[in-house]
């Protein structure tokens, strides 16, 4: 058995093809077909249903299971090798909210990109309650999200902290108003976004405490299209602080400041306990940790 094989039977998994799978591997048909046969004569078992579509087996599929490790121990084994050397370089991928991703990441990942040529960064977008579970997983390497829950099986640092706000359109009736209080919000149409946001999540924490059944004329999946809908007049949001520090500049949203809604809330880096790190990984995390807080919440 060799490496050359388990790569075979993974991309065969994936393709359901061997002609396929060739083409991918850089390989002839029959070379893919003498790979399997090898494999399932020293193993003494059928991995592989060539039947169309091309399907693994019940053993094949246990087969490649293990296989997967395998292989993930030796791309791991490389990355080490790698970092031997004295620049660090990888490719780190990244999960975040698209407000952090578009309003945040910009200014930091200029920076680090410009020091660290070698490191390529991939970011996934996507709602804040999905960031540590991604994490957790493997699916992304880092995440940049808000610390509302304690996960064990992560490792979090706070980089900064964010707070949720009320905003409304220029001419709105609320500008101006001398005492607002969370009473406001009884009969204020409220664009909001998607339940499974810390956002929302904060919001009907707040009105449930204050007796509120908040008034919804939308619901939205990025804070970002929230805004927009706002600035047409369509209603009134709550969102985070630091994604509308533009808006606020050009006029285009203005803040009522409501007592109940100043809680901080700490965003930080996440990454899974004990996993290894690359020389990618660390640098950033090592860089990200070290910056001050006006990095992050200083307007652009």
């Amino acid at each position: 058995m060799n490496i050359s094989q388990l790569e075979t039977l993974q991309t065969i998994s994936k393709t359901m093809s061997f002609r396929k799978a060739g083409e991918l591997l850089n390989l002839t048909q029959p070379a893919v077909s003498a790979q399997i046969k090898s494999l399932e004569d020293e193993f003494k078992t059928v991995l592989v249903d060539r039947n169309q579509p091309v399907t693994l087996t019940d053993r094949g599929q246990v087969f490649l299971e293990h296989a997967e490790r395998i292989l993930g121990i030796v791309e791991e084994l490389k990355q080490k090798l790698s970092d031997l050397n004295e620049i660090p370089q990888g490719h780190i991928i990244l999960g975040t909210t698209s407000s952090i991703a578009i309003q945040i990441l910009p200014r930091v990942l200029s920076y680090f990109q410009n020091q660290f040529p070698l490191i390529k960064t991939t970011i996934h977008s996507m709602p804040s309650s999905l960031v540590m579970t991604s994490v957790e997983n493997g699916t992304v390497d880092l995440g940049i999200t808000y610390l509302s829950e304690r996960n064990p099986n992560l490792e979090s640092s706070v980089l900064y902290y964010d707070t949720f706000e009320l905003v409304v359109p220029p001419g709105h009736p609320l500008i101006g108003h001398e005492r607002p209080t969370v009473e406001l919000l009884r009969d204020l149409p409220l664009i909001m976004l998607s339940p499974d946001t810390l956002g929302r999540r904060f919001l009907e924490s707040v009105c449930r405490s204050n007796g509120i059944e908040p008034n919804i004329v939308m619901e939205l999946s990025s804070s970002e299209e929230v805004k927009r809908m706002v600035e047409l007049n369509l209603g009134a949001a709550v969102v985070s602080k630091l994604s509308i520090f533009n808006e606020l500049r050009l006029g285009t949203l203005h803040m009522i400041k409501i007592t109940e809604l100043e809680t901080s809330h700490p965003v930080g880096i996440v990454y899974k306990s004990g996993r290894y790190l690359n020389s990618a990984m660390q640098q950033f995390l090592s860089d990200l940790k070290g910056m001050p807080e006006t990095q992050f919440i200083g307007s652009e």
